[in-house]
């Protein structure tokens, strides 16, 4: 067995001697915060490529374009990618950078020079995470600021628009729709008929007495044959139940949807921690050995 296995190696020639003991703390923040600038220009730079590369890829008419499966698929990837090499390239910058104490041994240098690396991923994570913060409030600030000066400027306006959007008074419209022009439904009426169709709908079934109830009011306000108004009746609850449908799978899907990107988020940046400690331990190697890397040294 070799006597000097573990023993702290002897400092290169022309190394700089550095203070040890309680004055000199082993963490090197110059190196970390180098390490976290470099991975998060690298990881900018690759965001905004893939960006663009993603629009053309995309398509705003249906059917044309990548499939929303597919999409999903390329950016988690891609954000997989991104995450990887930056925080290696950072690591590796810190491994590179950060002032070796030489009063350890070959292993205790290489988690030394790992945890910063895992320092630089964890600074990273978290400007990131204070920068998507700081970019999401401005944004819902200015979207509340926009929408606020939009109901104190045009309230009439607004409320108009909202009536004309609203599903259920679309269904109301459709269910009591006059047989001329001027046979209109008084407002009091329009509002029991939508009460009756948003309870229905809520609770999943129309009841019998309901539903004989809004045929009569159909016959009546509209002249039509009670046959007629009992099939009107019917018509608008199957779109109801079809609204109530869509409504529901497109809340389900976001939700699906919401919990993969969260997913693919915390996977790629536990993968990324990896990398960030594998680069600043290959950067560490590289600066005791001086390791010289072809192109990097007097390029020009």
């Amino acid at each position: 067995m070799n006597p000097d296995y573990g023993a702290a190696p002897t400092p290169p020639v022309g190394a700089t001697a550095i203070a040890t003991g309680d004055e000199k703390s082993y963490v090197d923040w110059a190196a970390i915060i180098g390490g976290t600038v470099l991975a998060s220009a690298i990881s900018f730079v690759l965001l905004a490529f893939g960006s663009a590369l993603g629009l053309t890829f995309s398509s705003a008419y249906e059917g044309s374009g990548m499939s929303l499966v597919g999409f999903a698929i390329a950016a988690a990837l891609w954000l997989l990618w991104v995450q990887v090499s930056s925080f290696m390239a950072g690591g590796y910058l810190t491994g590179r950078l950060r002032r070796r104490n030489y009063d350890a041994t070959e292993d205790e240098s290489d988690i030394r020079d790992g945890s910063h690396g895992l320092l630089v991923w964890g600074l990273g994570v978290l400007v990131g995470a204070v920068l998507a913060f700081s970019s999401a409030s401005a944004v819902l600030g200015s979207a509340t600021n926009a929408i606020g000066n939009a109901v104190g400027g045009a309230a009439s306006g607004a409320a108009t628009l909202v009536e004309e959007i609203d599903p259920n008074a679309l269904l109301t419209d459709r269910l009591l729709r006059p047989g001329t022009a001027t046979d209109t439904a008084n407002e009091e009426l329009r509002s029991e008929v939508g009460r009756i169709l948003v309870t229905a709908v809520t609770d999943g079934e129309l009841a019998e007495d309901d539903r004989a109830y809004l045929a009569s009011v159909v016959a009546a306000r509209t002249g039509v044959e009670e046959a007629e108004a009992q099939a009107r009746v019917d018509e608008v609850w199957a779109q109801a139940q079809e609204l109530e449908a869509t409504a529901r799978e497109t809340a389900d899907q976001a939700r699906r949807i919401g919990m993969i990107a969260a997913f693919i988020t915390a996977a790629s940046l536990l993968i990324s921690a990896a990398a960030a400690y594998f680069g600043a331990v290959l950067g560490g190697n590289h600066r005791d050995k001086q390791t010289i890397i072809q192109g990097w040294v007097r390029p020009w």
